[in-house]
Protein backbone atom coordinates (compact mmCIF):
# COMPACT_ATOMS: atom_id res chain seq x y z
CA UNK A 1 0.00 0.00 0.00
CA UNK A 2 1.26 3.49 -0.85
CA UNK A 3 2.36 5.40 2.24
CA UNK A 4 0.49 8.67 2.69
CA UNK A 5 2.24 11.41 4.68
CA UNK A 6 0.42 14.43 6.04
CA UNK A 7 1.41 18.03 6.68
CA UNK A 8 4.70 17.98 4.75
CA UNK A 9 5.80 21.61 4.11
CA UNK A 10 6.08 22.34 0.40
CA UNK A 11 8.95 24.72 1.20
CA UNK A 12 11.04 21.54 1.53
CA UNK A 13 10.01 20.34 -1.93
CA UNK A 14 10.25 23.51 -4.01
CA UNK A 15 13.36 25.15 -5.41
CA UNK A 16 12.29 28.63 -4.27
CA UNK A 17 11.81 27.31 -0.72
CA UNK A 18 8.32 28.69 -0.01
CA UNK A 19 4.93 27.09 0.58
CA UNK A 20 2.93 25.70 3.48
CA UNK A 21 2.00 22.10 4.28
CA UNK A 22 0.36 19.69 1.85
CA UNK A 23 -2.74 17.89 3.05
CA UNK A 24 -1.17 14.64 1.86
CA UNK A 25 2.00 13.43 0.16
CA UNK A 26 2.62 10.12 -1.62
CA UNK A 27 5.70 8.74 -3.33
CA UNK A 28 4.42 6.09 -5.77
CA UNK A 29 7.04 3.79 -7.26
CA UNK A 30 4.88 1.74 -9.68
CA UNK A 31 1.82 2.26 -11.84
CA UNK A 32 -0.18 0.31 -9.27
CA UNK A 33 1.04 2.64 -6.50
CA UNK A 34 0.12 5.64 -8.62
CA UNK A 35 -3.39 4.40 -9.32
CA UNK A 36 -3.87 3.66 -5.62
CA UNK A 37 -2.75 7.18 -4.71
CA UNK A 38 -5.13 8.70 -7.24
CA UNK A 39 -7.98 6.67 -5.79
CA UNK A 40 -7.09 7.99 -2.35
CA UNK A 41 -7.22 11.56 -3.68
CA UNK A 42 -10.61 10.92 -5.24
CA UNK A 43 -12.01 9.40 -2.04
CA UNK A 44 -10.74 12.36 0.01
CA UNK A 45 -11.82 14.89 -2.64
CA UNK A 46 -8.28 16.20 -2.92
CA UNK A 47 -6.74 17.91 -5.93
CA UNK A 48 -3.67 16.16 -7.33
CA UNK A 49 -0.38 18.06 -7.65
CA UNK A 50 2.74 16.40 -9.05
CA UNK A 51 6.02 17.84 -7.78
CA UNK A 52 9.16 16.83 -9.63
CA UNK A 53 12.21 18.81 -8.55
CA UNK A 54 9.90 21.56 -7.32
CA UNK A 55 10.90 24.14 -9.92
CA UNK A 56 8.34 26.21 -11.86
CA UNK A 57 6.05 26.18 -8.82
CA UNK A 58 4.75 28.63 -6.22
CA UNK A 59 2.68 27.04 -3.43
CA UNK A 60 0.37 28.93 -1.11
CA UNK A 61 1.90 30.00 2.20
CA UNK A 62 -1.19 28.70 4.02
CA UNK A 63 -0.69 25.23 2.59
CA UNK A 64 -2.33 23.22 -0.15
CA UNK A 65 -5.48 21.10 0.18
CA UNK A 66 -4.15 18.49 -2.23
CA UNK A 67 -2.42 15.17 -2.62
CA UNK A 68 1.14 15.93 -3.68
CA UNK A 69 2.86 13.20 -5.70
CA UNK A 70 6.60 12.56 -6.03
CA UNK A 71 7.19 9.84 -8.64
CA UNK A 72 10.00 7.46 -7.69
CA UNK A 73 11.24 3.92 -8.37
CA UNK A 74 9.99 2.55 -11.70
CA UNK A 75 8.28 5.90 -12.29
CA UNK A 76 11.69 7.61 -12.33
CA UNK A 77 13.69 4.97 -14.22
CA UNK A 78 15.47 5.69 -17.53
CA UNK A 79 16.26 3.27 -20.37
CA UNK A 80 17.66 3.61 -23.89
CA UNK A 81 17.27 1.49 -27.03
CA UNK A 82 18.15 2.23 -30.65
CA UNK A 83 17.22 5.91 -31.10
CA UNK A 84 14.75 6.00 -28.22
CA UNK A 85 14.99 7.06 -24.60
CA UNK A 86 12.25 5.98 -22.19
CA UNK A 87 11.91 7.81 -18.88
CA UNK A 88 9.55 7.68 -15.94
CA UNK A 89 7.66 10.88 -15.31
CA UNK A 90 9.75 11.46 -12.21
CA UNK A 91 13.11 11.02 -13.99
CA UNK A 92 15.22 14.15 -13.79
CA UNK A 93 16.27 15.83 -17.00
CA UNK A 94 19.89 15.60 -15.84
CA UNK A 95 19.72 11.80 -15.57
CA UNK A 96 17.93 11.54 -18.93
CA UNK A 97 20.60 13.66 -20.57
CA UNK A 98 23.43 11.62 -19.07
CA UNK A 99 21.87 8.36 -20.21
CA UNK A 100 21.28 9.76 -23.69
CA UNK A 101 24.90 10.94 -23.90
CA UNK A 102 26.24 7.57 -22.78
CA UNK A 103 24.09 5.89 -25.45
CA UNK A 104 25.31 8.30 -28.15
CA UNK A 105 21.89 9.94 -28.54
CA UNK A 106 21.73 13.67 -29.22
CA UNK A 107 18.93 16.21 -29.43
CA UNK A 108 18.20 16.47 -25.72
CA UNK A 109 21.09 18.78 -24.89
CA UNK A 110 18.78 21.79 -24.51
CA UNK A 111 17.32 20.14 -21.37
CA UNK A 112 20.55 20.85 -19.46
CA UNK A 113 19.05 24.30 -18.83
CA UNK A 114 15.81 22.90 -17.36
CA UNK A 115 16.08 21.71 -13.73
CA UNK A 116 13.01 19.50 -13.80
CA UNK A 117 11.65 16.09 -14.72
CA UNK A 118 10.38 14.28 -17.79
CA UNK A 119 6.77 14.55 -16.66
CA UNK A 120 7.07 18.23 -15.83
CA UNK A 121 8.62 18.84 -19.24
CA UNK A 122 5.58 17.30 -20.90
CA UNK A 123 3.09 19.19 -18.73
CA UNK A 124 4.48 22.61 -19.65
CA UNK A 125 6.17 21.71 -22.95
CA UNK A 126 9.39 22.93 -21.40
CA UNK A 127 12.09 24.33 -23.62
CA UNK A 128 15.30 26.29 -23.88
CA UNK A 129 17.67 27.56 -26.56
CA UNK A 130 15.05 27.33 -29.29
CA UNK A 131 13.95 23.72 -28.67
CA UNK A 132 11.20 22.15 -26.57
CA UNK A 133 9.62 18.84 -25.59
CA UNK A 134 7.31 18.71 -28.60
CA UNK A 135 10.34 18.26 -30.88
CA UNK A 136 11.69 15.15 -29.16
CA UNK A 137 8.63 13.53 -27.59
CA UNK A 138 7.13 10.46 -29.28
CA UNK A 139 4.40 9.77 -26.73
CA UNK A 140 3.63 9.94 -23.02
CA UNK A 141 1.76 7.53 -20.77
CA UNK A 142 -0.92 9.57 -19.01
CA UNK A 143 -2.64 8.03 -15.99
CA UNK A 144 -5.94 8.99 -14.35
CA UNK A 145 -7.90 7.37 -11.57
CA UNK A 146 -9.95 5.50 -14.19
CA UNK A 147 -7.47 4.47 -16.88
CA UNK A 148 -4.19 5.17 -18.68
CA UNK A 149 -3.36 5.97 -22.28
CA UNK A 150 -0.37 6.73 -24.48
CA UNK A 151 -0.75 10.20 -26.03
CA UNK A 152 1.25 11.84 -28.81
CA UNK A 153 2.53 15.42 -28.73
CA UNK A 154 -0.46 16.48 -30.85
CA UNK A 155 -2.90 14.71 -28.53
CA UNK A 156 -1.22 16.38 -25.55
CA UNK A 157 -1.85 19.78 -27.12
CA UNK A 158 1.75 20.89 -26.76
CA UNK A 159 2.23 24.59 -27.47
CA UNK A 160 4.63 27.25 -26.17
CA UNK A 161 5.03 26.40 -22.45
CA UNK A 162 1.62 24.71 -22.43
CA UNK A 163 -0.15 21.36 -22.69
CA UNK A 164 -3.81 20.38 -22.47
CA UNK A 165 -3.20 18.12 -19.44
CA UNK A 166 -5.47 18.65 -16.44
CA UNK A 167 -4.36 18.32 -12.82
CA UNK A 168 -6.06 14.90 -12.62
CA UNK A 169 -3.81 13.53 -15.40
CA UNK A 170 -0.37 12.33 -14.34
CA UNK A 171 2.49 11.72 -16.79
CA UNK A 172 3.87 8.35 -15.70
CA UNK A 173 6.26 7.65 -18.58
CA UNK A 174 7.74 9.52 -21.55
CA UNK A 175 9.30 8.23 -24.74
CA UNK A 176 11.72 10.42 -26.70
CA UNK A 177 13.09 9.92 -30.20
CA UNK A 178 16.65 11.21 -30.40
CA UNK A 179 19.40 11.12 -33.01
CA UNK A 180 22.82 9.47 -33.17
CA UNK A 181 25.58 11.77 -31.95
CA UNK A 182 28.96 11.16 -30.40
CA UNK A 183 29.16 11.48 -26.61
CA UNK A 184 32.05 13.92 -26.97
CA UNK A 185 30.00 16.24 -29.19
CA UNK A 186 27.08 16.04 -26.76
CA UNK A 187 29.40 16.84 -23.85
CA UNK A 188 30.85 19.82 -25.72
CA UNK A 189 27.40 21.24 -26.54
CA UNK A 190 26.18 20.79 -22.97
CA UNK A 191 29.29 22.51 -21.60
CA UNK A 192 28.68 25.47 -23.89
CA UNK A 193 25.00 25.74 -22.93
CA UNK A 194 25.72 25.37 -19.22
CA UNK A 195 28.35 28.08 -19.49
CA UNK A 196 25.88 30.42 -21.19
CA UNK A 197 23.27 29.68 -18.53
CA UNK A 198 25.64 30.33 -15.64
CA UNK A 199 26.77 33.59 -17.24
CA UNK A 200 23.25 34.97 -17.63
CA UNK A 201 21.06 33.32 -14.96
CA UNK A 202 21.21 33.11 -11.14
CA UNK A 203 21.95 29.38 -11.10
CA UNK A 204 23.47 29.54 -7.60
CA UNK A 205 20.39 31.16 -6.01
CA UNK A 206 17.04 29.76 -4.88
CA UNK A 207 14.53 30.53 -7.64
CA UNK A 208 11.61 28.76 -9.31
CA UNK A 209 12.94 29.34 -12.82
CA UNK A 210 11.50 31.77 -15.34
CA UNK A 211 8.74 33.96 -13.95
CA UNK A 212 7.02 35.03 -17.17
CA UNK A 213 6.72 33.64 -20.67
CA UNK A 214 8.58 35.59 -23.32
CA UNK A 215 6.17 37.94 -25.10
CA UNK A 216 5.79 37.99 -28.86
CA UNK A 217 8.62 39.94 -30.46
CA UNK A 218 12.36 40.24 -30.19
CA UNK A 219 12.51 41.47 -26.59
CA UNK A 220 12.38 38.72 -23.96
CA UNK A 221 10.65 39.07 -20.60
CA UNK A 222 13.94 39.52 -18.76
CA UNK A 223 15.16 42.28 -21.04
CA UNK A 224 11.78 43.99 -20.86
CA UNK A 225 11.76 44.00 -17.05
CA UNK A 226 15.37 45.19 -17.00
CA UNK A 227 14.31 48.14 -19.16
CA UNK A 228 11.71 48.89 -16.50
CA UNK A 229 14.49 49.17 -13.91
CA UNK A 230 13.33 46.17 -11.90
CA UNK A 231 16.63 44.34 -11.39
CA UNK A 232 17.24 44.14 -7.65
CA UNK A 233 13.72 45.29 -6.73
CA UNK A 234 12.84 43.66 -3.41
CA UNK A 235 9.67 42.93 -1.46
CA UNK A 236 10.07 41.14 1.86
CA UNK A 237 12.49 38.26 1.44
CA UNK A 238 12.11 38.04 -2.34
CA UNK A 239 14.10 40.01 -4.90
CA UNK A 240 14.05 40.30 -8.68
CA UNK A 241 17.41 38.87 -9.63
CA UNK A 242 20.14 41.45 -10.22
CA UNK A 243 21.53 39.00 -12.81
CA UNK A 244 18.38 38.27 -14.84
CA UNK A 245 15.15 40.19 -14.33
CA UNK A 246 12.91 37.24 -15.27
CA UNK A 247 13.95 35.38 -12.11
CA UNK A 248 12.90 35.93 -8.51
CA UNK A 249 15.39 34.94 -5.82
CA UNK A 250 14.72 33.89 -2.25
CA UNK A 251 17.04 36.35 -0.57
CA UNK A 252 16.27 34.96 2.88
CA UNK A 253 12.93 34.24 4.50
CA UNK A 254 10.91 34.82 1.33
CA UNK A 255 7.25 33.85 1.23
CA UNK A 256 5.07 33.02 -1.73
CA UNK A 257 3.18 36.24 -1.01
CA UNK A 258 6.45 38.18 -1.44
CA UNK A 259 7.04 36.50 -4.80
CA UNK A 260 3.48 37.20 -5.99
CA UNK A 261 3.79 40.84 -4.95
CA UNK A 262 6.92 41.15 -7.09
CA UNK A 263 5.11 39.53 -10.01
CA UNK A 264 2.21 41.97 -9.65
CA UNK A 265 4.59 44.93 -9.67
CA UNK A 266 6.55 43.55 -12.63
CA UNK A 267 3.39 43.05 -14.71
CA UNK A 268 2.16 46.56 -13.84
CA UNK A 269 5.44 48.19 -14.83
CA UNK A 270 5.69 46.17 -18.06
CA UNK A 271 2.22 47.30 -19.08
CA UNK A 272 2.53 50.93 -17.96
CA UNK A 273 6.02 51.53 -19.33
CA UNK A 274 6.19 49.18 -22.32
CA UNK A 275 2.57 48.39 -23.18
CA UNK A 276 3.21 44.65 -22.82
CA UNK A 277 1.02 42.19 -20.91
CA UNK A 278 3.24 39.52 -19.41
CA UNK A 279 1.84 36.04 -18.90
CA UNK A 280 3.17 34.00 -16.00
CA UNK A 281 5.11 30.82 -16.67
CA UNK A 282 5.31 29.60 -13.07
CA UNK A 283 2.47 27.34 -11.86
CA UNK A 284 0.49 28.60 -8.86
CA UNK A 285 -0.61 25.88 -6.44
CA UNK A 286 -3.29 26.24 -3.80
CA UNK A 287 -5.09 29.44 -2.79
CA UNK A 288 -2.66 31.77 -4.50
CA UNK A 289 -3.36 33.82 -7.60
CA UNK A 290 -2.02 36.65 -9.70
CA UNK A 291 -4.66 39.42 -9.75
CA UNK A 292 -5.74 40.63 -13.20
CA UNK A 293 -4.20 43.81 -14.53
CA UNK A 294 -6.42 46.85 -14.07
Amino acid sequence: MTLIEHGVPLARLTTIGTGGPAAALARPKTLEDLTEALRFAESEELEVVVVGLGSNMLAADEGVDALVLRLEGELAAVETSAQFLSAGGGATNAVCLHRARDAGLGGFEFACAIPGTAGGGVRMNAGAYGRDWSEVLVRALVVTVDDDAWLTAEELGLEYRHSSLSSSQVVARVEYRLEPRSPSDIRETVAELVGRRKATQPTNKRTFGSVFKNPVGDVGAGQLLEQCGLKGHRIGGAVISPKHANFIENAGGATTADCVALMVEARRRALDECGVVLEREVALVGAVDLPPLT
